[in-house]
């Protein structure tokens, strides 16, 4: 059930969060990332789909037919060793206007770090990852990518190539490697067809030592346009708004990172078709910003123990990309 509670201002808190280290600088002379290259930039979409998503193909099956995410309690698996300070355990959302700001899921407190200065001449923000060093990646909607700091908001290019395998504008987020501990990969989501399109739905994921994009394969079945996000234990999920606003729906799959394969589907009632929208998963909870209307966004949360969707809190902002390390508890 969805529940609304009233409009809340803008709310600057201090957060609280253990330590994972003492790093308190993110961009020292090794961190800065080169130039990006000259080289033609594919025109890239606006952040929001515009027509609610088919939910089936002819050769991927229906995704109707997929059971539901696993909603077992895992255990909190996170090695913080190679984990930089508090930084690494917060959610992190960017909105239209450039602006950063740190969310603390368990008192619900927003505190704003700074104003993007990137490079980006009239782009915006349009999806956004953070590593285990709590480096953000922003992906602006003339399919650049960024290097932010999570505690300062400096910004820096990377060599990202727009464009690579027919990558424009995408979903992002970052999951553990399960097989190696402490290494993660960036995952991205693209819908080569169109917003709310699922033709050429497909997986990929960045590299973010030489930042190549390497197709994984078409999601199957095939999704429309979604948000990524990962946890410590290797899991990358997806999430798609596809409802309307007399009846707002929203779905979560799981992905198999290494084949694009569509495992399970849970819906929510949270999302409109034409939305600005984020995600985030966080202490066992998955975390949807949605913007409606483009002036401010929805902040709800899926209970993945109970299955209970709830809506705490309006953001007066619009929040166009969320990312959270895999330093962040899992329950």
């Amino acid at each position: 059930m969805r529940i609304r509670r009233a409009r809340l201002g803008l709310l600057f808190l201090v957060l609280v969060s253990a330590a994972c280290g003492s790093r308190t600088g993110l961009f020292g002379p090794e961190d800065a990332a080169a130039p990006v290259p000259d080289g033609s930039v594919q025109d890239a979409r606006n952040d929001a789909p515009t027509d609610s998503a088919t939910d089936a193909r002819p050769d991927g099956g229906s995704l109707d037919a997929l059971p539901p995410i696993d909603s077992a309690q895992r255990p909190d698996v996170v090695n913080r060793t190679d984990c930089p300070d508090a930084s690494g355990t917060l959610v992190y959302v960017v909105t239209s206007r450039n602006e950063l700001y740190a969310f603390y899921p368990p008192d619900l407190g927003f505190r704003l770090i700074g104003t993007l200065a990137c490079p980006a001449g009239d782009a915006t923000p349009f999806s956004m990852a953070v590593d285990r060093r709590g480096v953000a990646y922003v992906l602006f909607t003339d399919g650049n990518l960024f290097q932010v700091s999570t505690q300062t908001a400096a910004c820096v290019a990377t060599p990202f190539r727009p464009g690579q395998s027919g990558f424009t504008t995408f979903g992002m987020g970052f999951a553990a490697d399960s097989t190696v501990p402490g290494l993660e990969r960036l995952f991205v989501a693209d819908s080569s067809g169109g917003f709310g399109i699922p033709t050429g739905s497909r997986l990929g994921a960045i590299d973010t030592t030489g930042f190549a994009l390497s197709l994984i394969g078409p999601f199957v079945p095939t999704l429309p346009r979604a948000e990524l996000t990962g946890t410590a234990d290797g899991r990358l999920f997806a999430y798609w708004p596809n409802g309307t606003a007399a009846v707002p729906r929203g779905s979560i799959a799981e992905v198999d990172p290494g084949t694009a394969a569509v495992r399970a589907r849970t819906d929510v009632p949270v999302g409109t078709s034409n939305d600005a929208f984020a995600f985030a998963f966080y202490g066992g909870d998955f975390w949807m910003f949605n913007s409606p209307d483009g002036t401010t966004s929805d902040v709800s949360r899926y209970r993945l123990a109970d299955g209970t969707t709830t809506t705490p809190l309006t953001f007066p902002e619009t929040i166009v990309g969320a990312g959270v390390s895999t330093c962040a508890p899992s329950q």
